[in-house]
């Protein structure tokens, strides 16, 4: 019993050092291959408009409720202490560091990260990358690459609109609906928003959050079994994966860029 436990946590040990191994490979040969998804930019901006403007309706609309509701738990914990006039601080200082960079992340990985596995994945299940092997087209260079500099170029876009759009929710209902003053709300948040402290730092955090999501979307499809189950199976680990490293990589970068605040 003993023995063959052991065989299977060896066997799960070193299969996942050679996935690990294959994935850093396999990112080193997004990078060496990119020339192809840059000289030839319009594969790279057909998929800037599959991940990024087909995602704008779901970012627009959440961004707005996400600043809705940041106005209104804002204001009525603010008020508590006369600081209502804040309420702008509070919106842009949440949704520029934190949540318009990792909540737009977690949606653009639901969203276009899945459907770029999926597609990948089922390319690969119907022999379509095999097929490009054998017509001497390289399948990284013109389906991987592609895809993941599309999704790298959309993130940082779409998290800035996600900001704009719930810094305008909050405006909305703290000003609109609530009664805050209006010349308050603006003039504070553009006193205590900093470029390069606030904006800067959520602006790489997306970044980051691009590589990682797009990253893992077609390594998963790539790597996924030939079959309905397998591409299905690769789907929920691109999701699950994603979501998990936009939080440990958030930790990991507001310990850095916050620390000495």
């Amino acid at each position: 019993m003993l023995k063959r436990l052991l065989s299977r946590l060896g066997a799960s040990v070193v299969d996942s050092l050679w996935r690990l191994g294959f994935a850093a490979r396999f990112f080193w040969a997004i990078l060496t291959h990119s020339g192809t998804a840059l000289v030839r930019f319009n594969l790279t901006i057909r998929e800037v408009f599959f991940s990024g403007v087909m995602s704008l309706v779901i970012i627009l609309v959440s961004g707005l409720f996400v600043g809705l509701v940041l106005g209104l738990q804002g204001y009525d914990t603010l008020q508590r202490y006369g600081s209502s006039e804040a309420l702008g601080i509070l919106v842009a200082l949440s949704l520029v560091r934190e949540l318009g960079p990792v909540v737009a992340a977690l949606l653009f990985a639901s969203r276009a990260g899945s459907s770029i596995t999926a597609e990948v994945g089922i390319m690969k299940a119907s022999e379509q990358l095999k097929a490009m092997d054998m017509m001497a087209v390289n399948p990284i260079a013109r389906v991987v690459a592609p895809r993941f500099w599309g999704g790298v170029i959309s993130m940082p876009l779409l998290a800035a609109l996600f900001s704009a759009m719930g810094i305008f929710g909050g405006w909305l209902i703290g000003v609109q609906f609530i009664g805050v003053d209006d010349g308050a709300f603006w003039s504070q948040m553009q006193a205590s928003v900093d470029f390069r402290t606030d904006v800067l730092n959520g602006v790489i955090k997306s970044v980051v959050f691009g590589i990682a999501v797009s990253f893992i979307a077609v390594f998963e499809g790539f790597d996924a079994t030939p079959t309905a189950e397998g591409v299905s199976a690769a789907i929920t680990r691109t999701v699950v994966t994603s979501a998990l490293a936009i939080l440990a990589l958030d930790f990991v970068l507001t310990s850095f860029m916050f620390r000495g605040l």
